[in-house]
Parts: C-alpha cells; sequence; structure tokens
C-alpha cells in the first residue's frame, strides 16, 4: 500500500460515500474560511503561496482549523507532487523511501511536498530524517500538530521551517461554512435540509472552533432528520413527487452532539493552558473565572487529583500565611475528591477554589523561599556558625562547639540578639509580610521580636545565670 496518496480531483469531490467534512474542503484560498491573519490579502502566508516561496512550513492549531486543507491548497497552487501521510503510522523505512522518491522526481524537475499530520508525535530520529532532504531543497516539508512545536519538534528541523499558528474558527466563520454546506448541491447537502441559524449557532459554539467537527454534526443531524416525501406536485398533467426540505431542529441537533466536545489533551499544552488560567484567575481574585476555568478542565475529564495538587499549591503559593487555613481546606478538599470520587468531588474542588479567590493574597512566602534559593545557588555555602552548633562531646566543646550561644527562653523578652546566618549572609532579609489578613499580624510581630532583639543582650554576653561558653542543658535541640 502506497504511503502517499495524489489530491483529490475536484471533479470527482461530490463522491457522496466521502464524510461531508471532506467533500467541503476549500479548493483555492478564495474558498478558504478562517485564518485571516494569514491568508488575507497581503498577509504573509498567502503572499509566499503567491509568490511560490513558502519553503517548508509548520502549522500549528486546534484540530478542524484548516491544517490539511492550506497544505492542499499551497500544493495546487504551486503545481507540486503531494505526498501525504500520517505521523501515526510512518516509520524509519518509509520516510527514507519517500525521501529517495523526492530526490529522484527533484532531478527530473518535479517538486514534492510532504505533507505530515501530526508531526509531533515523530520521535527525535524520525525527525532528523528529514534534514538533510530540507536542507537539499528535495522536499518542502509541511507539518501540522496540534502540540507547540518548541516542545515537540526538534530545534534543528524548527530552525528549518516558519511555523504559522492557526487559530479557532469562530461561531461566525462556523455557521458560514455550514450555511455554505446546506446549499452546495455539488458537494455539500444539496438544500435536502434546513436549519435555523439559532441551531446552526448551536452546532458552532458546541464544537468549539472545529470546523471537521461541526461537518460531522451536521451530516449526522441531516442523517437523523430523514423523513418520507411530504408533498406531491402535478407538474404538466404528470404527477412528480418532491421531498420537502427537512429540517434540522434543536432537539435534532441535541440527539446528534450526544455530548460537547471539549478540545482537551491531559498531556497536551491545553492541558497547561486551562491549569494556568484557574491558577491565574484565583490569584486575581475571580471566582467565576475561576469555577469556568475549573469546569472546563473537569468536565474535559482531567484527573481531578491532579487539579487538587495544583490548588494546594495555589494555597502556598498566592495566599501562604495571609491565610493559614487556605492550606487545611485544599488539604480537605483534596482528600474529600480521594474519599468521595467523581462528580461529586467537583463540588469540593469548586469550595476551595472560591476560597482561595475570596483570600487574602501573599506572595511573601514564595518570594522568601525563591530568595533563599537563589542565594544557596550564588554564595559560598558557608559553614554553620558554631554558637549554633550542638556540642556532645568534650573535644566539639574544646573546638568551639556551642560557644556564645544564648538560649532564648533565659533572656528577657525570649528573644536574643544573636546572629543566627552564615557571616556572608548577616542580616539578610528575606521573608517580608505583607498587611494582607493574618500577616499584617505575623509583621507586627515580627517587628516587636526586631524590638526585643536589640534590647536583649549583645552576642557573647552571658544571659543571666547562663554560661555563655556552653548551652543550657534545658534546651531540646542540645539533647
Amino acid at each position: 500500500m502506497s504511503l502517499f496518496q495524489p489530491i483529490p480531483n475536484p471533479a470527482h469531490s461530490a463522491d457522496s460515500t466521502r464524510p461531508l467534512a471532506d467533500r467541503m474542503r476549500p479548493r483555492t484560498l478564495d474558498e478558504f474560511v478562517g485564518q485571516e491573519h494569514l491568508t488575507g490579502p497581503g498577509k504573509p502566508l498567502r503572499v509566499q503561496i503567491e509568490r511560490d516561496d513558502t519553503g517548508s512550513l509548520i502549522f500549528w492549531g486546534p484540530p478542524g482549523t484548516g491544517k490539511t486543507t492550506l497544505a492542499k491548497i499551497i500544493a495546487n497552487m504551486t503545481k507540486a507532487e503531494f505526498i501525504e501521510f500520517s505521523a501515526v503510522l510512518a516509520g524509519i523505512k518509509e520516510i527514507k523511501q519517500v525521501m529517495a522518491d523526492a530526490e529522484r522526481a527533484r532531478q527530473y524537475g518535479t517538486r514534492t511536498i510532504v505533507f505530515i499530520d501530526e508531526i509531533h508525535r515523530f520521535n527525535k530520529a524520525q525527525q532528523d530524517a528529514f534534514l538533510p532532504h530540507v536542507e537539499k531543497g528535495n522536499i518542502r516539508l509541511i507539518g501540522a500538530t496540534t502540540e507547540n512545536p518548541s516542545f515537540e519538534i526538534n530545534s534543528a528541523l524548527l530552525s528549518r521551517t516558519r511555523v504559522y499558528v492557526l487559530q479557532p474558527l469562530t461561531e461566525d466563520q462556523i455557521v458560514a461554512l455550514l450555511r455554505r454546506a446546506l446549499s452546495d448541491r455539488e458537494r455539500g447537502l444539496g438544500e435536502l435540509n434546513v436549519a435555523s441559524d439559532d441551531v446552526l449557532k448551536k452546532i458552532a459554539s458546541y464544537t468549539s472552533g472545529d470546523a471537521r467537527s461541526a461537518y460531522n454534526v451536521l451530516e449526522v443531524a441531516a442523517g437523523l432528520a430523514k423523513s418520507p416525501p411530504s408533498r406531491i406536485e402535478r407538474e404538466n398533467g404528470g404527477a412528480t413527487t418532491r421531498e420537502q426540505p427537512r429540517e434540522i431542529t434543536d432537539d435534532i441537533v441535541q440527539t446528534a452532539l450526544q455530548k460537547r466536545i471539549l478540545l482537551y489533551d491531559k498531556t497536551g499544552e491545553e492541558h497547561y493552558n486551562l491549569i494556568s488560567a484557574v491558577h491565574k484567575s484565583v490569584r486575581n481574585s475571580d471566582p467565576d473565572a475561576a469555577l469556568y476555568w475549573l469546569g472546563r478542565m473537569l468536565e474535559a475529564g482531567e484527573d481531578p487529583l491532579y487539579i487538587a495538587r495544583r490548588v494546594v499549591r495555589m494555597s502556598v503559593e498566592d495566599i501562604g500565611l495571609a491565610d493559614p487555613n487556605a492550606l487545611s481546606l485544599c488539604m480537605a478538599a483534596r482528600d474529600a475528591v480521594d474519599f468521595i470520587g467523581m462528580p461529586e468531588g467537583n463540588l469540593a474542588l469548586a469550595e476551595a477554589v472560591v476560597y482561595l479567590c475570596a483570600a487574602p493574597k501573599s506572595n511573601a512566602l514564595y518570594t522568601a523561599y525563591g530568595n533563599v534559593q537563589q542565594d544557596v545557588e550564588q554564595t559560598a555555602a558557608d559553614p554553620v556558625p558554631l554558637h549554633l552548633r550542638n556540642a556532645p562531646t568534650s573535644l566539639m566543646k574544646n573546638l568551639g562547639y556551642g560557644k556564645g550561644y544564648q538560649y532564648a527562653h533565659d533572656v528577657e523578652g525570649k528573644v536574643a540578639n544573636m546572629e543566627c546566618l552564615p557571616e556572608n549572609l548577616r542580616g539578610r532579609v528575606y521573608y517580608q509580610p505583607t498587611n494582607e489578613g493574618i500577616e499584617k499580624r505575623i509583621r507586627e510581630r515580627l517587628e516587636e521580636i526586631k524590638r526585643k532583639r536589640l534590647q536583649s543582650s549583645p552576642p557573647g554576653a552571658s544571659p543571666a545565670g547562663s554560661p555563655a561558653a556552653e548551652p543550657r542543658s534545658t534546651d531540646p535541640s542540645a539533647k
């Protein structure tokens, strides 16, 4: 079986056995709907196509936005041979064979466009197999991917291609395509069905900017709307039977849809985009947005424990000590999800997310620990000061371990004027609480501690009843 197939001849495009989405595939840029930022007059991709200077391309976008269609239009307009295969089925052997054929074809003046659907599924070795042929100009490579090329495509191959980002189609654009399919007698449904704009808008909204899915829903709905001939007209004395256009109703569409199509991949970029939207909505104290994005993830089938883990992270990163109860509540939500399962666990996550939105915000702890990490990485790892070290043996005492240590419980105010950081970081301040929530009280308490430290005995002095050279035996850390 050949790995490639020629572009379907438009003359045969009315084959009713093919899916409606394939029959209605645009054949020219003028028929193409959407992506005006790329294919509109004077826009970069259109200019390249018209100049026959496309080079190798990567089309990145959600399903049903026209990636394959654009590749076929480019091949038609540039009179190139079009070789199409899927990254799911092809291996190194097949790639090498296609490249060899393309190299021979080039010697006879034939240009070859190799279109790879789901190119992100190719491993590094498979992607590398294209490099020399792209560099030599044996082929023009067009890859289609739903995943971020920065993460999924080798940098060497990526540097030799131009990446174009395709956007989901708008509801109005989807409606226009569906209306075209209802009226097209050659490739579409041939005016055998009618549907109101409200019905078409419902299909468009439920298919989330995916034209292919919208066509599929319309085709199923048209099949469900089939009915026997309902009107007999008599013309010129002869009886003719004509089927009245069948109406595609809202109920029929609902049956065809069954369940809304949600663009989502638990391991893909949309997964990270949505959880990012939840987190940033929580940080901005927007419960409505946070609940919406949470619902998008849960209804698309995301692992609820993954969301629970991220919600716990939000509580410590963006609320922290401004409301310590936030962490407890999020941990309880995690346990509830694990205990009662889904879909009941949805409400536990929703409760946690709304609580986080309403809680006072502080990233003081997050910032403090980030600064600690930076100092650990960039400064010398000075030894622990002698006065902070325990001295369980005589040798360690003789070496000065514990000398100068001040036991806080023996100091007035319970705060000793003793440096606990290494010498190279003396006086460094990491945690700076805000005035939000409980952190306001923490800030006031730390200011009070600072005043007491300055009022206490200087380093090296012996607190009352405690020799300076040895730690108090009542210090639990010295045991």
